[in-house]
């Protein structure tokens, strides 16, 4: 019996890899749009403005995102309604200043860093401020991967978490995967 389900799991392997070339382009793995550091000297106009998490006092799940207002881009979060706030038509210059005041609410906050999300063509679409907290609390700067999908119709599907590494670290701070960091016996 071992055997034969091995066999046939071997059958199956051998079976998609004979396929792969004959998937369309469209079914090929997606690559997330590209961020590159912005000046904020460079930021104009107005936008849309997403604020991530801030849900809580020790929220380190923290970002702004502006999305450039009047082209055919828009962003969403791929997260529950309730994890972010949407506010449109806000001038550069208050978005900017909101985004930052956003960002810096927690303790161990020590920069923002702020980005350009450019689109496939290196046009930039939208910008992150994301927070930087001190090395010596989370061992990291950075502690969220962000990605930018690029969707039918313009959207912008972004995904927010926590480094895996963190969330071990906040969700078990001792270790042993026990909230609370006890031993599980």
């Amino acid at each position: 019996m071992r055997v034969r389900c091995v066999h046939l799991f071997l059958m199956v392997v051998a079976c998609s890899m004979a396929a792969y070339p004959c998937i369309p382009e469209s079914f090929a793995l997606e690559k997330p749009l590209r961020t590159e550091v912005a000046n904020v000297a460079e930021i104009q106009g107005s936008f849309t403005m997403i604020l991530y998490g801030g849900r809580f006092l020790d929220d380190v799940e923290t970002i702004a995102i502006l999305d450039v207002e009047g082209d055919q881009f828009h962003f969403e979060p791929y997260a529950p309604d309730f994890d972010f706030k949407v506010k449109k038509g806000i001038p550069a210059k208050e978005a900017l200043s909101e985004a930052q005041k956003f960002v810096s609410f927690h303790n161990a906050f020590w920069r923002s860093q702020l980005s350009r999300i450019l689109d496939n063509n290196g046009k930039t679409i939208g910008y992150e401020l994301r927070p930087l907290y001190h090395h010596f609390v989370y061992g990291t700067s950075d502690v969220m991967d962000v990605y930018y999908w690029l969707k039918e119709g313009g959207r912008v599907k972004v995904t927010i978490r926590l480094d895996s590494e963190i969330e071990k670290m906040i969700r078990f701070p001792g270790g042993n995967g026990v909230p609370g960091g006890g031993s599980g016996n």
